[in-house]
């Protein structure tokens, strides 16, 4: 085991996390005793994956020399009715803005990340559908 997230009791529904050297609040609700200091950990889940994907793209458009002047990941998530609670379906929008972008280019350079790279995409995999669309911004 060589990573390591810390995760620390604050108060109330409070807790510090330390990821690699960065420290961050996760929070609940003010509903369930929460101050909503932070993200919840559900949630972050989505973050990782778009990060995790969105790195993998960009890094391999710029070796296939594909520049977007505008890229951003979008992860949406329908979650079961019971408990526990998770994302049962996964839909990752990744949208794109640039002069003569290659439609192939990116379908393969997304195809990379969701079949061969992210680790994050790996593991959510076993649980849940993960859908993907590629937008052409104008």
């Amino acid at each position: 085991m060589n990573k390591i997230a810390e995760i620390t009791f604050l108060e109330e529904m409070a807790f510090e996390v330390e990821v690699n050297g960065h420290k961050f609040v996760i929070d609940a609700e003010p509903q369930v005793g929460g101050k909503d200091r932070g993200p919840r950990p559900k949630p972050l889940t989505l973050a990782s994956l778009g990060g995790c994907t969105g790195m993998d793209v960009i890094s391999i458009l710029r070796k296939m020399r594909v520049e977007p002047t505008y890229f951003n990941v979008i992860v949406s998530a329908d979650t079961t009715d019971q408990h526990p609670k998770y994302y049962y379906k996964i839909h990752i929008t990744y949208e794109f803005r640039g002069d003569n972008l290659p439609m192939d280019k990116l379908e393969k350079a997304i195809n990379l990340s969701q079949d061969r790279y992210c680790g994050v995409t790996a593991m959510l995999q076993k649980s849940s559908e993960i859908t993907h669309e590629i937008k052409i911004l104008d």
